[in-house]
């Protein structure tokens, strides 16, 4: 939660501190909403396409820990660098380091909570710890919109501007998920070291009568999902100023959309250990799709924030489920490598939805929206044609 916290600030303080450079925030000769987009999106990649190489040595490591409290670590660090940059290729470099560190995190910290897990409780324990991380993902952008507009401030005669103070405090925020991890957290002793050959799932298992397997197209699921929340992080000013509204307003409803999915995860987690996992991802990728062109016909401030709340539950009832599915389907001592499908998905997928809306909303507001609530249905048939559900008894 205090590792989400930190790096969400950036979400809300990185378009501010691009539009405030002025000429100095366009790039290669791209728009501001379009250096925007690709910056918050190379974090989404870096991290991403580092996440099967984080997990397969953690794996062969046969050790969790080590690599989420070093990742933590080095992101504080990346954030102080933020205090010095002057231009964007400054800050493309450090989200792209902070990308290539967050993927050891993501990927051993997933790990850990599967394999300590079983089919019974898997869908429980993947709600409860994502609930935590959304938590944290929610109030850092509530707090970003309200610490920059505070700026300037005095501290010891020392003077900081919104954007400084943000940037500290980011920094924190990740030190202290560090010291909690190295308090709190231990390796389970059942982990060993992973020597043999790597499985990829992709292709069905011969006989099975899918095309693809069960981790792949839930990895492809919930790449649909992250690209359908992540549209307004790059378009924050347009979003702004077609709803006539201020940073507060929209760090509002950026933040009270990860809150939505942190209050449902857990009890759709329980539910799907109960009732089955597939339901839930299927059910809750057709919500996905009103839910998410709702934004781009929102006229005002509040109808902005009921659509994001119900945007939150259907991405609840698809992220938790898949993660635990996934989970029941990886083969032991292999977690961290399999389950970085669905997390390099989600990354690739907040990272694309950025990229796109970035550009799509010059071809009008609705646009991305639109493309967005089409992907869903997409995967929505994808998932009951491919995706296969396994039953474990308690």
């Amino acid at each position: 939660m205090a590792d989400a916290m930190a790096n969400s600030f950036l979400v809300i303080v990185l378009p501010l501190f691009i539009a405030d450079l002025g000429m100095e925030g366009r790039m290669f000769g791209l728009s501001e909403s379009g250096t925007t987009g690709v910056i918050l999106a190379v974090f989404g990649f870096a991290n991403a396409f580092f996440q099967p190489l984080a997990g397969r040595i953690s794996d062969r490591a046969g050790r969790r820990k080590i690599f989420v409290i070093g990742g933590l670590i080095a992101i504080a660090c990346l954030n102080l660098l933020y205090l010095l940059a002057d231009g964007t290729v400054d800050i493309l470099l450090i989200r792209a380091g902070q990308g290539l560190t967050v993927a050891f995190t993501v990927t051993a910290s997933v790990a850990l909570v599967s394999e300590l897990s079983t089919g019974s409780n898997r869908g429980g324990n993947m709600g409860s710890y994502n609930a935590l991380r959304l938590t944290g993902f929610g109030a850092g952008p509530l707090m970003a919109g309200f610490v920059v507009e505070g700026g300037p401030y005095r501290l010891s005669g020392l003077e900081l501007s919104g954007f400084d103070a943000a940037f500290l405090l980011a920094a924190f925020g990740a030190l202290l998920g560090a010291l909690l991890v190295t308090i709190l957290v231990r390796d389970p002793e059942a982990i060993e070291r992973q020597e043999r050959a790597f499985d990829v799932p992709i292709l069905a298992p011969e006989g099975s009568g899918k095309h693809i397997h069960t981790i792949f197209a839930l990895g492809l699921a919930t790449l649909v999902m992250a690209i359908c929340i992540s549209f307004l992080g790059s378009i924050e000013p347009e979003v702004n100023r077609h709803l006539g509204q201020d940073a507060r307003w929209f760090g509002i409803q950026f933040g009270v959309f990860i809150l939505s999915v942190a209050s449902v995860q857990p009890l759709v987690g329980k539910l799907s250990d109960r009732w089955g996992r597939k339901g839930f991802v299927f059910w809750g990728l057709l919500l996905l799709a009103p839910t998410t062109l709702a934004q781009g016909f929102a006229a005002g401030s509040w109808q902005m924030l009921l659509a994001r709340i119900a945007q939150g539950v259907s991405g609840a009832m698809v992220f938790s489920p898949a993660l635990a599915l996934a989970g029941d389907h990886a083969r032991r001592g292999q977690s961290g490598f399999q389950l970085s499908i669905l997390t390099m998905s989600f990354g690739l997928g907040l990272a694309g939805g950025q990229l796109v809306a970035g550009f799509a909303v010059h071809a009008g507001y609705v646009v991305p929206f639109a493309v967005g609530a089409a992907l869903a249905l997409l995967m929505a048939w994808l998932v009951r044609l491919e995706v296969v559900e396994v039953a474990e008894s308690p």
